[in-house]
């Protein structure tokens, strides 16, 4: 049910209230402020979702993620941005859940001293023939 006229003008006048404390900006309520805030309303926005996008916004700001521009009254009251900030600041990121570590397998056998010396070799040709098709030799 909409609010009466005098209802939705003192509703409109305490969002614009919160909104410069929470902000600490002070903006005078001109008619094309009424307007954003009336249609906050009319697309049903309330108190709690504004203190939650400020406080989102807010944080982000601080770490360097948006710009404090974001905080003006005439980008925050865009009503498609809001939603998606809205939402946003609602979403609970977390860790995909740990997978089991596959159990371990029998340690390596060691190698022979010889085994090792052909291993070192045949790195070494393997090293040398990348590097000629590569160009570097």
């Amino acid at each position: 049910m909409p609010l009466p006229e005098p209802a939705r003008a003192r509703h409109i006048e305490h969002l614009h209230q919160l909104y410069s404390r929470l902000t600490g900006q002070n903006l005078s309520l001109r008619f094309d402020r009424q307007r954003f805030w009336y249609e906050f309303l009319q697309a049903g926005f309330t108190e709690p979702d504004l203190e939650q996008v400020i406080t989102y916004l807010q944080r982000e700001i601080r770490a360097g993620r948006r710009n404090v521009g974001a905080l003006k009254l005439s980008n925050l009251l865009q009503l498609d941005r809001f939603e998606e900030d809205l939402n946003i600041s609602r979403v609970r990121l977390r860790s995909p859940p740990l997978r089991p570590l596959p159990p371990p397998s029998a340690p390596p056998q060691s190698l022979s001293v010889s085994q090792q010396q052909q291993g070192r070799q045949k790195a070494l040709l393997h090293l040398r023939q990348l590097k000629k098709d590569l160009g570097f030799l």
